[in-house]
C-alpha cells in the first residue's frame, strides 16, 4: 500500500456547501469566509485571495514596494516569498537559520540590521516552518528598534499559536496564509491576507481586483482605476471548500499533534534519525527529522516501501537564479546548507488512519537499521 506525502479528506459538508454556491444560495460566500476567518485568527482584517502567493504579492502592493527598495528573509522559504519581492524589482537579502527549527535566525537578523541601516530596507519576511515559530516577542521588538515591518509567511502554519494566540494575531504588520502550501496540495486554491493595520488592508483591498473603483450612483458599470492593482480575488467554490475546512482546522491540528506524538514515541531510538525540536507551540503541520547521512536514498528506500517524503525547503541559495542574480557562494548560509543535506519531511496529516502512521514507523524503522 502507498502512503502519499499528503492526502485531502473531502466530505459531504464540502459538497454541500458547494451546492449552495452553485445554486446561488450563497451569494456572500467570500465575505463569510473572511469573517470566519477573522474570528478563527482573532485578526482585525482578513482578506482573502486567489492563492497564497497572490497573499504575498499583495502585501508587498500594501507596503508600497518599490524598485530598489530590501527585504529580509529566511534563506530557507518557498520561492514564493523572494519571488514577490523580486516582482517589483525590488531586493531581497538572505539571512541563515537556526539549526532545530528551521527558521530565520533572530541573533543573525539583528546582527545585519544593527551594521546595515537603510532607508531602503521596507520589512523582513518570517516563515513558520512546520507549524512552530520563533520567539516573536523578540522578533516584534526588533522590529520596533530598527523600524521595520514584519510580515508572517504563515503557509505551513494555519491554526498554529504562539503562546496561546493563533499566529496572525500576534503583532506583525501582515500574516500571509496559503490554503494549498507545497507539497500539501489542497482540492482548492486560496489564500488569506491578515493585519489589524485599517490603511493597509484598505490599500490591498482596493487593489485586489484591478484598483477599480466603481461609481455607486451610476448603473454599477461605470468605473475608475486609480492605481495599478491586479486580479487577486478567490473564486466563491474555493471560498466554499475553504469555508468548511476552517471549521475543522483545530481538530485538523490535534490529530496532526497526536501523530506526532506516536512519531516521538516510536522513532526515538533510531539509529541516524533526530526528531524535531520543540521550543515553541508546535502543529506538526510538517513533521521534518533529519538523517545523519545519505538522506536521499534514506528518502528513495521509504519510497520503494511505499512512504512518500518531503523536503522543506532548498535553501534559495542552491536555486540557480538566485545564486547567478546575487553571486551567492555555496557556503555562504552554512546552518541551511547543512540541514539541507539532512532534513526529511514525512507524512503528517488528519486523513492518516493509525495503521498507516504505524506503517510509517515500519517503514522508517526497518530502512534505519540498515544504515551503517
Amino acid at each position: 500500500m502507498s502512503i502519499p506525502f499528503f492526502r485531502v479528506e473531502v466530505g459531504g459538508d464540502e459538497r454541500e456547501k458547494i451546492d449552495e454556491v452553485f445554486d446561488g444560495e450563497a451569494p456572500n460566500i467570500i465575505e463569510d469566509l473572511e469573517s470566519a476567518f477573522e474570528s478563527y485568527i482573532g485578526a482585525t482584517y482578513a482578506l482573502s485571495t486567489s492563492h497564497g502567493t497572490s497573499a504575498l504579492h499583495l502585501a508587498m502592493l500594501a507596503i508600497d514596494l518599490k524598485r530598489g527598495d530590501k527585504v529580509l528573509c529566511s534563506i530557507n522559504a518557498y520561492p514564493s516569498v523572494p519571488e514577490v519581492v523580486r516582482h517589483f524589482d525590488a531586493e531581497p537579502t538572505f539571512i541563515d537559520i537556526y539549526p532545530d527549527l528551521f527558521t530565520i535566525d533572530l541573533d543573525k537578523l539583528e546582527a545585519y540590521l544593527h551594521e546595515h541601516k537603510s532607508k531602503k530596507l521596507k520589512a523582513v519576511i518570517v516563515s513558520h516552518i512546520a507549524g512552530q515559530s520563533i520567539d516573536l516577542d523578540r522578533l516584534y521588538g526588533i522590529a520596533k528598534t530598527y523600524d521595520v515591518k514584519i510580515i508572517e509567511d504563515a503557509a505551513d502554519a494555519l491554526g498554529a499559536t504562539y503562546k496561546g494566540k493563533k499566529i496572525g494575531s500576534t503583532g506583525a504588520d501582515i500574516t500571509c496564509f496559503d490554503f494549498s502550501p507545497h507539497l500539501r496540495r489542497n482540492v482548492c486554491n486560496g489564500g488569506m491576507m491578515v493585519s489589524d493595520d485599517e490603511d493597509i488592508i484598505e490599500r490591498a483591498k482596493s487593489l485586489r481586483h484591478h484598483a477599480l473603483e466603481l461609481d455607486d450612483d451610476s448603473l454599477g458599470y461605470v468605473y475608475d482605476v486609480t492605481d495599478i492593482g491586479s486580479q487577486y480575488t478567490i473564486s466563491p467554490l474555493d471560498a466554499a471548500v475553504i469555508l468548511v475546512q476552517l471549521e475543522k482546522q483545530d481538530e485538523i491540528i490535534e490529530r496532526q499533534q497526536e501523530i506526532a506524538a506516536i512519531f516521538n514515541e516510536r522513532l526515538a531510538d533510531a539509529p541516524h534519525i533526530t526528531l524535531p525540536v520543540v521550543e515553541q507551540d508546535h502543529s506538526f503541520s510538517l513533521y521534518i527529522v533529519k538523517i545523519d547521512k545519505n538522506r536521499d536514498s534514506f528518502a528513495r528506500e521509504l519510497k520503494e516501501r511505499g512512504i512518500e517524503t518531503g523536503l522543506h525547503y532548498i535553501p534559495l541559495h542552491l536555486l540557480s537564479y538566485y545564486k547567478a542574480k546575487y553571486s551567492l557562494r555555496i557556503n555562504d548560509f552554512p546552518v541551511a546548507l547543512r540541514n539541507y543535506s539532512q532534513v526529511l519531511s514525512i507524512p503528517n496529516y488528519a486523513a492518516l488512519s493509525d495503521a498507516e502512521v504505524e506503517e510509517i514507523c515500519d517503514a522508517i524503522l526497518d530502512v534505519a537499521a540498515t544504515r551503517v
